[in-house]
């Protein structure tokens, strides 16, 4: 007879990419026999249905950045005598009131933010020894002190059901091979590489009879409707028009995928499409494209990477690290791709 599971609850993180990148540590709490109970915001709590590792999703009733210290009392006073640990992902004090109001029996947790009285299995980080997102998560679920090994990749299920329902409602089909950009990031202008850029790639693919879809939240139609003034309108542009989980399957349709460094390329990743990844001031060693088939594009200049919102630098220097990422560069490693 099985043992009983390990009733525990992850505290989620409310961007995309990092949402993704928690997948290694639930499949290595779902090996070790933990039911897996996700609390997650608005902004992430959508991927637990394509996540087969997650048993259960509580949402987070609280925008982002929202203290709301009754509302997470209250929450936490509700989860009482229902879970054996909590695994808190992101760094800050508040997202660890939630479990330490739930009393929690253990509370596990990098320490961040002075919050080592509400987490009594804290850790510290050694940068160099787990550099990327992921280990560092994964190492949450693995004694204290242990790096984590043979970690398994990030594998979104695809939902096929919706994805024809998708390509009926926005007349799309899939006769011709499918180039998808995303062109969008929401962490600011120093990961988004510029429209006129991803407009050349465009119009090569387009040239050789490939399709183009414009993939992003509504955030992102200005770039795209400047990728599509400078292609004449030949591209199909998506942007504004799905929700998180109509990309998922739309992109696991695309037989190639250039995005910046975003939650998109993360999804891209996860759904093993080939992949070229476009890079600006964040750092691949830190957030890689958890993939086989991706592709890391960025340039090596002594400021990158600055991991800045907002470039410091002025003049012709300004945003140097993607205004000189020529496109030639992307569409020679999406051809690499091609067979």
């Amino acid at each position: 007879m099985s043992s009983m599971p390990i009733k525990t609850l992850v505290v989620a993180p409310a961007w995309i990419g990092d949402m993704l990148m928690a997948q290694p540590l639930l499949q290595l709490l779902h090996e070790q026999n933990h039911q897996i109970d996700i609390l997650a915001p608005n902004s992430t709590a959508a991927f637990a249905e394509r996540m087969p590792q997650i048993h259960k999703t509580l949402l987070l009733p609280l925008k982002h950045g929202e203290l709301n210290l009754k509302r997470r009392y209250q929450l936490g006073k509700s989860l009482r005598g229902q879970y054996a640990q909590a695994i808190v992902l992101p760094n800050t004090l508040k997202s660890a009131l939630i479990p330490w109001w739930a009393k929690i029996p253990k509370r596990v947790g990098w320490l961040g933010e002075q919050r080592y009285f509400l987490l009594n299995d804290y850790r510290r980080l050694n940068k160099e020894h787990l550099p990327s997102l992921i280990e560092r998560y994964a190492a949450l679920g693995v004694p204290k002190d242990t790096v984590p090994t043979k970690l398994s990749q990030p594998k979104l299920t695809i939902d096929t059901d919706n994805l024809q329902r998708c390509l009926t409602t926005l007349n799309l089909n899939t006769e011709q091979p499918i180039l998808a950009l995303c062109p969008g990031a929401e962490y600011g202008p120093t990961k988004r590489w510029p429209a006129k850029h991803y407009a050349t790639v465009a119009k090569h693919f387009i040239d050789q009879g490939w399709q183009v879809w414009l993939l992003g939240t509504a955030q992102e139609k200005q770039a795209a409707e400047k990728i599509q003034q400078d292609t004449d309108h030949h591209c199909i542009n998506l942007c504004g028009k799905t929700s998180v989980l109509d990309v998922i399957d739309l992109l696991s349709v695309s037989q190639l995928v250039a995005s910046n460094d975003s939650g998109l390329m993360h999804i891209a990743a996860a759904v093993d499409v080939p992949l070229v990844a476009i890079y600006g001031s964040t750092s691949p060693r830190y957030t890689p494209p958890a993939s086989n088939k991706a592709t890391v594009i960025q340039l090596d200049f002594p400021c990158s990477p600055c991991f800045k919102r907002e470039c410091p630098l002025p003049g012709k220097e300004h945003l140097r690290c993607l205004t000189q990422l020529q496109p030639e560069r992307v569409i020679a490693a999406l051809t690499s791709y091609i067979t």
